[in-house]
């Protein structure tokens, strides 16, 4: 009777997940409908002596939580909705979005490769709710929070999203009593720690490659990217023709590691390329930068009187900050909050940071790069300049690259043939194409006025700098007249 018990469960799990009548289902502008599907719970009738299959809804247990509901109130690319107006999607719904191409992949997977992989439920299980939680607990203003602002403010602040991520998933799994297996938890937050520093260090004995499809940490492939990309051009109304459904359909797992087709190389290179333009064109925009900048002053001179920062190791306080932070500036009537209350109606009023200029640094100069500083600025000025103080400064040190720094992240991509071999191989840039970049880093050093009147001070300022360590004007061109005799 146990028996067949279990093969009951088993058809009636299998027709649930076909049968979309037993699913939520949200409609995505990016995907299209995504459904958010049951798991079976067999209960015993000990009356009855039989079975029966109760449906819970499993993934909506995190979503339907006040910590999941709050990524609504995080716009994905922070403060860039202040230059491309419709950039004012959420971590909410690329959350979503994420979930669903973790399932997709693990679904294409094991449709594919089924009987060799092993692939359970529980696994399916495991990445589809990575998929969902691996951003439920980034901070406000997308990476600007914890690359920018808590160093500033915690002296080189280490503070991670992917870290919060983990403790917010124990605090909402322990705060809304959700079962759940404790193996999947703890993969789920393997899962999600994945790419970043603090990756465990502990080997995954098999199915190592289920670890690579939310954050992918061995070579950037991964369906965050997959979504974030075609979500964040379409948003901000860019042409996107990356492909990520051709890797989607065609990834091959081999030696317990994704591998892709040989003839698909273009199209990976297109995922890495189409992010690096993303960054420089919307992400890292001059005008973003300024804005972002006189955040982080106006952040940094509430801090004492918010104590924004008290709230990073603690989830039960850390899920109530949100963007709303600036709205809660902006509106207070506390004196303690007026230089910062000042700051972000510079904001609202446009009366921006001034960008004066940049330069790219040299190839050849990047390795030992030491970032410069307004002070570096101030003492390239000369006799009879006009006198500049540090705090008339900012300067933004740009990084773009291929998500691996100088390195080809392509390089650590395995490729194969055909269906029907079973060699993997890595495959050199210069045997696809000779027009394919041979260097795939740029760091570009922007400098700012906080005031308008000073920027052909500034700029002048910058100039010399830039004299004095590379023996000429690194920068395109010089900064334009008309915004020198700005007043």
């Amino acid at each position: 009777m146990g028996t067949n018990g279990n093969e009951e469960v088993t058809s009636l799990y299998s027709l649930s997940c076909r049968d979309r009548r037993f699913s939520k289902h949200i409609h995505d502008n990016v995907h299209g409908n995504i459904y958010l599907d049951p798991v079976p719970l067999m209960i015993k009738v000990f009356l009855e002596m039989t079975f029966c299959l109760l449906l819970m809804q499993f993934f909506l247990q995190f979503v339907d939580t006040e910590q999941f509901q709050r990524l609504r109130e995080l716009k994905q690319l922070g403060l860039t909705h202040m230059v491309y107006p419709g950039a004012v999607h959420s971590r909410f719904e690329h959350s979503l979005g994420v979930y669903w191409l973790a399932g997709e992949a693990v679904h294409t997977v094991q449709g594919h490769q089924g009987s060799e992989i092993n692939i359970e439920r529980n696994d399916i299980r495991t990445v589809k709710l990575a998929g969902l939680l691996h951003d439920v607990g980034h901070g406000p203003f997308s990476h600007l929070f914890e690359r920018e602002f808590l160093p500033r403010v915690l002296n080189g602040s280490e503070w991670s999203h992917e870290d919060m991520s983990v403790k917010m998933i124990d605090y909402i799994v322990d705060a809304h009593h959700i079962e759940i297996d404790s193996a999947i938890l703890n993969n789920v937050k393997e899962m999600v720690l994945a790419s970043s520093a603090n990756a465990s260090q502990n080997t995954v004995n098999e199915k190592r490659f289920l670890y690579d499809i939310v954050a992918n940490g061995q070579n950037g492939i991964d369906v965050d990217k997959f979504d974030y990309i075609v979500r964040d051009s379409r948003a901000c109304g860019l042409g996107c023709n990356f492909q990520f459904q051709r890797l989607l359909e065609t990834m091959r797992v081999m030696g317990d590691e994704i591998c892709y087709r040989a003839k698909d190389y273009l199209t990976v290179h297109k995922l890495f390329a189409t992010r690096a333009d993303l960054h420089r064109t919307v992400y890292t925009h001059a005008k973003v930068k300024a804005i972002e900048l006189m955040v982080v002053d106006a952040l940094t001179l509430a801090h004492g009187e918010l104590s924004i920062s008290a709230s990073i190791q603690e989830p039960a306080k850390f899920w109530k900050l949100d963007d709303s932070i600036l709205r809660q500036i902006e509106t207070s009537d506390k004196q303690e909050l007026k230089k910062a209350r000042d700051l972000v109606l510079r904001i609202r009023r446009r009366d921006l940071y001034q960008f004066c200029n940049e330069f790219a640094v040299p190839k050849d100069k990047q390795e030992h790069f030491k970032d410069i500083t307004p002070q570096d600025i101030v003492c390239s000025q000369k006799n009879g300049d006009t006198p500049l103080n540090e705090e008339d400064i900012s300067v933004s040190i740009v990084k773009i690259n291929l998500t691996r720094g100088r390195s080809n992240p392509l390089e650590s991509i395995k490729f194969f043939q055909d269906y029907e071999s079973d060699y993997k191989f890595p495959m050199r840039d210069e045997r696809i194409s000779h027009l394919l970049p041979a260097f795939c880093q740029d760091m570009i050093v922007r400098v700012y006025s906080k005031k308008p009147e000073l920027v052909g001070a500034v700029s002048k300022a910058f100039e010399n700098y830039q004299l004095k360590t590379y023996g000429m004007k690194a920068q395109v061109h010089d900064t334009p007249e008309k915004k020198k005799r700005r007043v």
